[in-house]
């Protein structure tokens, strides 16, 4: 009987759990490949990503800095604006004592 059960055990090792393990290990193996690759595809995505973000950035920057005003032109334009509201307050006044006398 003891026999018997090592040939049946020897025949069990070889023709199911050899072919068994070396499919799991085989399975793993390619699925190490797999994620690596699917690894590096995301790295590539995510870098090209932040590099077309960069550039949008910079030249959303660059549109900046050509489309608004200066600090100079605004105080310039800020100074006119003064002086016509102050014209227009004296004119005003100067109709309004006008009409009163």
């Amino acid at each position: 009987m003891q026999g018997h059960w090592s040939l049946d055990l020897m025949w069990w090792i070889t023709a199911v759990e050899l072919p068994a393990l070396a499919g799991l290990f085989w399975m793993n193996w390619r699925g190490r490949q797999d994620q690596d690759k699917a690894m590096e595809e995301t790295r590539r995505f995510a870098e090209s990503g932040l590099n077309k973000t960069r550039e949008a950035l910079a030249a959303y920057k660059l549109e900046v800095a050509q489309s608004y005003p200066s600090m100079a032109y605004l105080k310039d334009v800020e100074r006119r604006l003064t002086e016509h509201l102050v014209r227009i307050e004296s004119k005003l006044d100067a109709a309004g004592a006008g009409g009163r006398a």
